[in-house]
């Protein structure tokens, strides 16, 4: 063990001083302790003299907070009041039958009617009159009964001033005001509305304005209701001349206080602070106490907590499986080194390592396997980096190295190499071997230009650039990366919001059987016109779908949409493909059959295309998910034969119904030689195994009839139909009498 700085100090302090002195000194160091113990004890004094001064405070500001949120509550009554009555002012007068009949003559009976007997008690307004252009009444309610109204006791309280600003208004949709007026009846929420059609037009010349006023005074019921709506104690109608904080001003249009509107205050600061004052003193005795304890103990315990926390401290930034640095630790590293590179003028090289086909390890042989893997490659990875990287798991299968010096690049690209190397070679966990790759994003600080959060972040963005160009290699992050990541981000947000929107639309593309040359079936086909943009290839928004996750509602939309379009043609087959990550939904088969049955779709009818590329990664897996799929009765084709690896062991495993040969064999018959020796070869493999064919691409009636004779009994190209709409494919079979490339479309 190491001595502690205090022994250091004090064993140095007996070498040069005579004992006697280090006896007083060790006395004044008891000394210095209860000075210390005083100061606590001042301090306890003044934080309780600060908690009482806080709790005060916070009283004070309790009773302000509620008065405030009263005040606003209040106000926001009176606003919604308001915009009630202006709303219902635009009802009643924006409505063609009252352009007609209050601008007819002698039509009382409809003003009556519709306006005054609507002011009755209970309703939304209780006053209720109609004046000309010259300001002459031409009828008054109130409280559903006929007033005699005099101009001069209404006007001057803040009607006239509304009615003069809605008469400067020119006629339209917005012709009316509202607010606060004072009346022989009391304070009103009021307005002033031009009466006119819901197009804004008047039905007759200027001088002939008819103007609809409305109010809705402040009863005590309606305040008694605003009260309780609200949860405003005590709320009243109050003289203007009552002083006070708890109320708020009731304005005319003139900009005159006609009235207040106050509440009683509740004060719960107070209230809490009465409740609560015996347990705060209580506390704070306690904690006084407590305080004195911890120490007097405190002491002999500060060095083991010391050693506690270094540990913990030290356990929080390693990963626990792998024993490396964890993403925090890697941080925190990062930003030492991004200062220390700032002051040597040095560099830091960052790399972010993703593990190829982890996941599928982890599915194949269960987790445990999948933990043996990574604690075998963090192993390896140990060996290959150098004494001063930082090497880091941040988490599932990433990890990422760290390192700092003049020459980084070119160590930084031989450390890739040797990584990549190293998964040339499969894994041992256990009695299983794993072959996986690894793809590595590189990022570079200059001179420690580019903080540890930015470096982390260009390195990932680069992995994944790693992993969409192949995998099992590395790159380096390019400042067009974030372009390109903004518009695929943006794209997959668009694809996100035009499949919510239904914007995807369908095509179909006839299949014609090889002989008679008569529509068989039809391949359902996705297309995207994409607003601002325009059409987006297929290839291309799919793709986004499948790497945004949005695959699934993508492919069960299309679905959906081409079996229910599949009713009108009860004749022939609907082919739909499927992606690869749709397929490896272990709920798939489920969806597909509540799409049958909702859309009355007979399972023989339908025919999914999948690519080989999941057959070959995920044997086990595409067994079941076919088995499930024909137990339903649905066919599966094996869709683009001849553009990958499938191999006749694959053809006989899985027992398609039909294979379908990639265009790019058909396009070869055009260069002669060896390519109808190919295409001859792979139609009478299907043959053998009594798999029906499908050839696609056929574009001229050569090409079509050497696909006839090598044995293809179904064909699909632009011979026959380019893409063409549901009701196109309904005038192709109505015309089936005629050969199908006779009636070929144009477009």
């Amino acid at each position: 063990m190491f001595p502690s700085q205090d022994d250091a100090f004090e064993g140095e302090i007996m070498r040069i001083v005579p004992r006697g002195i280090v006896r007083h000194l060790r006395i004044g160091r008891r000394a210095a302790v209860g000075a210390v113990l005083f100061a606590f004890a001042l301090v306890l004094f003044v934080v309780t003299a600060l908690v009482l001064s806080a709790v005060g405070q916070i009283k004070d500001q309790a009773n302000a907070l509620d008065n405030l949120r009263l005040k606003e509550t209040t106000s926001g009554a009176l606003m919604t009041l308001r915009n009630q009555l202006d709303a219902t002012l635009t009802d009643y007068a924006v409505r063609n039958d009252a352009a007609e009949f209050v601008y007819a003559p002698d039509r009382f009976d409809w003003l009556a009617s519709n306006y005054g007997k609507a002011s009755g008690p209970g309703k939304l307004f209780d006053t209720a009159i109609v004046l000309d252009q010259d300001g002459r009444v031409r009828m008054a309610y109130h409280d559903g009964m006929p007033i005699s109204w005099p101009e001069e006791s209404y006007l001057p309280g803040g009607w006239g001033k509304m009615l003069a600003k809605v008469q400067e208004m020119r006629p339209g949709h917005w012709s009316q005001m509202s607010g606060f007026v004072k009346t022989d009846h009391g304070i009103a929420a009021a307005g002033v509305a031009l009466i006119r059609n819901k197009s804004g037009e008047l039905p007759s010349a200027e001088n002939e304005r008819r103007y609809l006023l409305l109010a809705r005074h402040f009863t005590k019921p309606l305040v008694d209701r605003l009260a309780r709506t609200y949860v405003v104690d005590g709320l009243e109608l109050e003289p203007t001349n009552v002083e006070g904080a708890n109320a708020v001003d009731i304005v005319n249009p003139l900009g005159e206080v006609v009235a207040k509107m106050g509440w009683r205050s509740r004060l719960p600061g107070d209230v809490s602070f009465h409740g609560a004052r015996p347990i705060i003193f209580t506390a704070l005795g306690v904690v006084g106490t407590f305080f004195i304890v911890l120490l007097i103990v405190g002491s002999a315990t500060l060095d083991r907590l010391k050693a506690d926390e270094a540990a913990a401290r030290d356990e929080a930034l390693r990963d626990r499986l792998s024993g490396l640095t964890n993403r925090n630790g890697l941080f925190l590293k990062l930003a030492r080194m991004v200062r220390s590179a700032r002051h040597h003028r040095t560099d830091v090289l960052l790399l972010y390592l993703d593990l190829d086909g982890f996941k599928e390890i982890n599915d194949s042989y269960g987790h445990a396997a999948g933990d043996r893997l990574i604690k075998g490659v963090a192993a390896a990875f140990e060996v290959l980096v150098p004494e001063h990287a930082v090497l880091a798991r941040l988490g599932g299968d990433e990890f990422a190295i760290a390192i700092q010096g003049g020459d980084v690049r070119e160590d930084g690209r031989k450390l890739c190499r040797s990584i990549l190397e190293l998964f040339t070679e499969p894994f041992s966990i256990g009695e299983r071997v794993a072959s996986i790759g690894c793809s590595i994003g590189i990022s570079i600080s200059t001179a420690g230009e580019i903080d540890g959060e930015e470096l982390v972040r260009r390195a990932d963005m680069a992995m994944y650039q790693a992993k969409e160009g192949g995998r099992g290699r590395y790159v380096a992050y390019d400042e067009k990366m974030d372009a390109l990541r903004e518009e695929k981000l943006q794209l997959e947000a668009d694809l996100r919001r035009a499949i919510g929107n239904e914007e995807i639309s369908l095509v179909y593309q006839p299949v014609v059987n090889a002989a008679t040359r008569t529509i068989t079936s039809v391949e359902a086909l996705a297309r995207w016109n994409r607003p601002g943009v325009g059409p987006v290839a297929p290839d291309i928004f799919i793709a986004a779908a499948e790497t945004s996750g949005l695959i699934d509602r993508l492919g069960l939309f299309v679905l959906q949409r081409a079996c229910e379009a599949a009713q009108q043609w009860p004749s022939i087959r609907l082919s739909v493909n499927i992606s690869p990550v749709q397929f490896r939904n272990p709920t798939f088969a489920g969806y597909v059959a509540d799409i049958l049955k909702h859309t009355g779709t007979t399972p023989d009818r339908l025919r999914l295309e999948l690519t080989e590329g999941y057959f070959i990664q995920h044997p086990e897996r595409a067994n079941v998910a076919i088995d499930k799929l024909k137990q339903l009765g649905i066919s599966i084709a094996l869709d683009d034969f001849g553009a990958g690896f499938a191999s006749v062991g694959y053809l006989r495993r899985f027992g398609f119904n039909r294979m379908k040969i990639d265009r790019s064999l058909v396009m070869a018959l055009e260069q002669g030689g060896r390519s109808l020796d190919m295409l001859q070869a792979t139609v009478a493999l299907a043959r053998s195994l009594d798999i029906p064919v499908t050839a696609e691409g056929v574009e001229t009636e050569e090409q079509a009839a050497i696909l006839h004779l090598c044995g293809c009994d179904e064909l699909q190209g632009y011979l026959f139909s380019r893409p063409v709409s549901g009701e196109r494919i309904c005038e192709l079979l109505d015309a089936q009498d005629a050969p199908v490339a006779d009636i070929r479309l144009k477009a």
